[in-house]
């Protein structure tokens, strides 16, 4: 009977040495929170494992073979007899694009109607033809005019340069902060630009903007993010967002303004604004499997006064407590991070048995039977409508049931405290310290000691 009174007040005054002590898991002001299992799937937060790039091909327009000629494109005539002497070797000009050959002839442009004016003959249409259809086009109004022989007629055409649309890439994110590299064919001018507040380079969104020229037929979304740094980085937002045009008129611009206002931020390809002016096309850059993409083959297509803008990812951050770490945590963009994964993250003790898991004096091992592992995790969830969840995770139920491993979501809170029977334990490691020693010598003399300190 002494026996049992004299455990029951150790017992007992460990408690109250607990109490006494404002110990964290007696204490604990979120430690009843909604279990896992019982939280409601919009709480649950998004997977983002599983999405995958979406295919490149979907950003680039398919060329026609043969080129087709329109406004602006610029060609290579020669004429015997009408642009050019008899017996005279036509003039050669040697394109800035490597994908033209040479070009043989007087520049002659088509102007923004698709016609061309030519010596002693009405304007020619050439809109929409081949090399090969412009030349036999422009033979027959010459043989039909009577001005050429049939048969005699010498009449070279080539193609000098291409049209070109201009357009305007903006980005923020680190792809666009590498310089510019020439383009064999285009031309691209860079300048820097700096967006929003801040006091220091890890608070400012700082980008670069372009001017670039882009031939027809590589007028799209991929040959502009090609020119101007390659696809989006970690650091920037999962679209590409084409602002099209210029405003017509105010009517155009207030339409624009109004659907801005309207539009939601999810959207992942919108139209807005009206015909011929001011539209906005978003365009997604990962999507899950099975999804159809919904991107029209115009919505990629550039044309001259559009703005292609890469905008900044706003970084998600998720903060930590009580046994962890005390910090602030980024959230990968592309794939998911747990709550275990999380503690792992930040460097927090987990199956730590044994182990001090707060190291203040540099010893790892204690002394005593070891402290247990922590296993109350509360996360604390902000909810769409401004209030907040308080989520409990068993650490040790997590280890083995991936049920439980609920998703870090920007602008949580993740503490990491232990159980009331955990606190016990650790008071009861440090205060009962078991010291045992064995001996064996030869195999035959064999010796041990065991102490036991109580305070």
């Amino acid at each position: 009977m002494p026996s049992r009174i004299s455990d029951f007040l150790v017992c007992l005054s460990a408690g109250l040495f607990c109490l006494l002590g404002g110990c964290a898991s007696i204490t604990n002001p979120v430690a009843n929170g909604v279990p896992v299992r019982r939280l409601p799937p919009e709480l649950l937060g998004e997977p983002k494992e599983g999405t995958q790039p979406l295919p490149l091909t979907l950003l680039r327009q398919k060329p026609p073979n043969p080129y087709r000629l329109g406004p602006e494109d610029v060609l290579g005539l020669w004429i015997e007899g009408v642009l050019g002497e008899r017996n005279q070797i036509p003039p050669f000009n040697y394109p800035e694009s490597r994908s033209l050959p040479p070009a043989v002839g007087f520049p002659i442009p088509i102007r923004s109607d698709g016609t061309v004016q030519l010596p002693f003959i009405d304007s020619l249409s050439l809109q929409g033809k081949s090399i090969e259809e412009a030349q036999a086009a422009i033979r027959a109004a010459y043989t039909n005019e009577k001005i050429l022989q049939p048969g005699l007629e010498r009449v070279l055409l080539t193609l000098v340069r291409r049209r070109v649309e201009q357009v305007l890439v903006f980005r923020e994110d680190a792809g666009g902060q590498g310089g510019t590299v020439p383009t064999t064919g285009t031309t691209t001018r860079s300048f820097g630009v700096t967006f929003g507040p801040g006091g220091t380079a890890g608070t400012l969104k700082r980008g670069m903007g372009y001017a670039v020229d882009l031939p027809a037929y590589e007028n799209d979304v991929l040959h502009a993010l090609a020119q101007t740094g390659g696809l989006p980085g970690l650091d920037a937002a999962n679209e590409v967002v084409i602002q099209r045009g210029y405003f017509q008129d105010d009517v155009d611009r207030e339409a624009v303004v109004r659907d801005f206002q309207i539009q939601p931020p999810s959207a992942h390809v919108h139209a807005a604004g009206a015909a011929g002016g001011g539209n906005t096309v978003r365009i997604p850059l990962r999507m899950r499997p099975g999804d159809t993409p919904t991107i029209r083959p115009e919505d990629i297509v550039l044309h001259t006064g559009d703005i292609v803008f890469i905008e900044a990812r706003e970084a998600e951050f998720f903060y930590t407590g009580g046994l962890l770490p005390p910090g602030q945590f980024i959230i990968p963009r592309d794939y998911d991070l747990d709550v275990v994964q999380a503690i792992a993250l930040v460097g927090g003790p987990m199956v730590s048995g044994g182990l001090n898991p707060i190291n203040l004096a540099g010893t790892f091992v204690t002394s005593g039977i070891g402290f247990p592992s922590p296993s109350l995790v509360s996360v604390i969830r902000r909810t769409p409508n401004g209030g907040q969840v308080n989520i409990r995770v068993d650490l040790n139920r997590a280890l083995r049931d991936p049920r439980e491993r609920i998703l870090v979501q920007p602008k949580d809170v993740v503490l990491l405290q232990e159980t009331p029977s955990e606190a016990l334990g650790r008071y009861a490691s440090q205060v009962f310290k078991f010291n045992f020693n064995w001996m064996a010598i030869h195999g035959r003399h064999e010796s041990g000691t065991t102490t036991l300190t109580v305070p």
